[in-house]
Formats: C-alpha cells, structure tokens, sequence
C-alpha cells in the first residue's frame, strides 16, 4: 500500500488553522480535533466505496464510516438516487411527507420490539426525548446508567460514578447543574451486586435503567447476556422500564440490533443515523401503551421543525431496503471476520498484546491482549499504543476514528480485496508499534 507518510497534508493543516478562527477547537465535534493522537485533523473531500480522499488527495480505506452509519460504504448509488429524487422534490416541508411512512412501515413490519416510532434529528435528541417519556409514563423522576456507556450529551447523561457500589451522579461538564446529575443513578457495567443493590434501595424512584446492550462508545465493553437478563427481569419485577440505547448496535449487529442478537425485550428502544444512511437522524420507539404517552396523542411534548425531513428519510429507505435483503447480516459477519482473524492470528503469533475485538460488524482496537475488557475503568488510560498505531495506520492510507475508546467499521462496501488490503497494513502497523 502506498505510504502517505511524506504525501503532502498542507492544505488540512491551513484549513485547521483557520478553522480555528471559526469554531472552538477548530472543530464542530470534539473528537475530530486529534487531540489524542497528536497533529492536526484531516479534513476530508469525497467518499466512495470503502474509500474517503482528504483536501490533499491522500487516499484512505475509511473503517470510520461516518461513525458507523454508512453500514453501505459511502456514496451507495441506492442511497444517491433516492436522495437525489427526494431532493428534486424539495429539502424540507415542516409537514408530513409519504417518505416517513415508508421508513416506519420499513422498520415497524420487521421489528417486534416496538409498536410505534418518532423520527428526531439525532441519537442525542432521540435519547432526551425517550427519558422524558420513561418519565411521563412511569410518573418517577430518578434514571439508572452504567459507567461507561454514553448517551449523546443529554445534561441527566453527562455524568459519572463517585465512589461506591452505587453512587449519584456527578457532572462531567460544566453548564450540567448538579441537580440535575443527581437525578441519574449510576453502576458498573457487568456488576451484579452493584445493580441489584441499586434496585433495593431505590427501584421506587426509578422511572428506566438506560444501557448500551453493546457498549460501543468507550471501548467495546461486550456484556455477559446473564447481566443483561438479570436487569431486565430486575426492571419487570419493580415496574422500572428497560430501555436499550441502539444509536450504534442497532441496524448494525442485524436489522434488529442487540435486541435481536441478544434475545432480550426492551421497554424503549433508541436509533441513531444509520436510519438516515448517514443523514442527521434518530429515532425512539416502544410498544404503543408507552408511545401513547407521546404528544399529540398523550401529555409527553416533544417536537421538531426537521424531524422526518423527506431527504433524510429517503436516504435511509434506500439503505433499510439493502439491509433487510437476505444474507445482508451473514455477509457482513462473514466479512468482518476474515479481516478480525488475519490481524488478531498475526499478532498472536508475534505475542503482541492487542487483539481486535468485534461484534457484527464492528470491531475496537484493544491494547490488552486477551484479557476481556468489560468495564470502562479496566482500559489503560494512556492510550499510547493506539496514538502510535493511529499514526502507523494513517501512513499506510487506512483511517479509523482518532481516539482509542471509539469503534471501526466494516461496510458493504468493504471486499475481502479491500479487507486483504488493510489488514496487511494493520499487521505491517503492528510491527512498527510493538517492534
């Protein structure tokens, strides 16, 4: 593969710099800034396939794929077209459009988790607007998480844990009151004792548990379905709703996400852009007793100008249509690993401590070996050996995303040539960290 090590980045580099004039950090989104891998961020042109080109020309096999929504690699003709005859249309009404009913009827027909559905803007609105409503139907106000899970940057989610098998929350941005933290419960991931000790004290408080059933965005913390279980019989038992945030696994690990995967029956369900082939979009969901509580039908309010808007609703009927064919999933599996296995059999055999940790289609760079990572206090902070492998992989023309607790993906668009491809540079990488 052709290095980029001495390809000209100048024009990312000018483009940062008054970039930096512009916005806070330079950037719109804290992560695209490289803080945690050193330098200055790429700024991309194009996309197509599996592949994004930077202002430069530096060419790249993309496993950042939007952050995961682009499940059919960039610039999917399926997805222009529609887009491109949405378009021809008009961008936006503000009113209801057939396209909306198509991506419901889409989603509905296949999925027998939720009964009804609301279109948002994004995973963060979709996750607020389905605590507000855990809230209006259950009547309490308090709301467990797990350590380690993120939830878009709703203030009740910005929090972390204290000391202590269950602890209050406590802000981790400023602007969040701690009164409003301290309205969030919060317990370590694949703790037992910690979860059921939550529930004695104040399962009468609690108006839903909220978890990534695959946490995905602080490393890829793969729970043991025992503690999944458990939580939701502890939430049946006490009258707590169960609600699965599937902004990254849903429409991901399989059409239905870990829902289906895993064999457990949420009370809400959140989605996130991959519903909208990469455009701003979210979604919630429950059966119809909890979405009746929803504005106009029930007292719950929640609104917005662009939710549904025809383009975004027409991209993601394209991709929703490619996914629910047969053998999609299987594919994709099949695929992601091939490319698992060459990275992870060579660093075995080099006795490297890393191994590519994966579900469905995605997969983290984990630096400590074989050692299950289920907690997010189990991750080695420095992150040292993921900015070196950053740095290696970027040479080399493969992008990932720049921080070591985010997740890769693989696409449709990805073939085992592409996969051979970029796992001969990843192991090439490897050797240059561990060497």
């Amino acid at each position: 593969m052709e290095s980029t090590a001495t390809l000209n980045r100048s024009k990312s580099d000018a483009l940062y710099e008054t970039a930096k004039t512009y916005f806070p950090g330079g950037v719109n989104s804290p992560v695209r800034a490289f803080k945690s891998v050193d330098g200055s961020p790429i700024f991309m042109h194009k996309g197509d396939g599996c592949h994004v080109w930077d202002e430069d020309g530096n060419k790249y096999i993309d496993f950042c794929c939007s952050w995961g929504p682009l499940i059919l690699g960039h610039n999917h003709p399926k997805v222009y077209e529609k887009v491109v005859a949405a378009l021809q249309n008009g961008s936006s009404f503000g009113t209801p459009t057939v396209l909306e009913n198509e991506l419901a009827e889409l989603i509905l027909s296949r999925n027998p988790f939720i009964d009804k559905i609301r279109f948002t803007s994004s995973g963060t609105e979709a996750v607020m607007s389905a605590l507000r409503l855990a809230r209006g139907f259950t009547g309490k106000k308090k709301v467990l998480k797990f350590e380690g899970c993120y939830h878009g940057h709703v203030d009740s989610m910005l929090v972390k844990a204290g000391s202590g098998l269950v602890t209050f929350g406590t802000s981790t941005s400023a602007g969040v009151p701690e009164e409003y933290a301290a309205e969030t419960l919060v317990v370590p991931l694949n703790d037992l004792d910690a979860l059921k000790a939550c529930f004695e004290e104040y399962s009468h408080e609690l108006a839903c548990a909220i978890i990534e059933p695959i946490p995905a965005n602080n490393g890829l913390l793969l729970q043991e379905t025992s503690f999944l279980q458990e939580l939701r019989e502890l939430c049946t038992a006490n009258g707590v709703l169960l609600f699965f945030d599937e902004v990254i696994s849903g429409f991901r690990v399989g059409f239905n996400g870990a829902s289906e995967l895993l064999g457990i029956t949420p009370d809400i369900i959140t989605y996130g852009k991959i519903i909208g082939g990469g455009l701003p979009v979210g979604a919630y969901g429950a059966r119809a007793e909890i979405m009746a509580c929803v504005s106009p039908d029930g007292p719950v309010y929640q609104a917005g100008t662009l939710s549904g808007n025809p383009v975004a609703m027409a991209a993601g009927v394209a991709q929703l249509t490619e996914c629910a064919k047969p053998g999609f999933y299987e594919d994709q599996l099949e695929r992601t690993t091939y490319f698992v296995d060459r990275v992870n059999n060579h660093a075995k055999e080099k006795g490297y401590d890393f191994e590519l940790v994966t579900v469905g289609s995605i997969f983290w760079l984990s630096f400590d070996g074989k050692k299950r990572i289920r907690k997010a206090d189990q991750i080695d902070p420095k992150m040292d050996g993921f900015r070196k492998l950053f740095n290696e992989l970027i040479s080399r023309g493969v992008y990932i995303g720049p921080s070591g607790y985010e997740v890769g993906f693989i696409s449709q668009a990805h073939t085992k040539e592409h996969l051979d491809t970029a796992a001969k540079a990843m192991c090439e990488a490897l050797d240059a960290v561990f060497g």
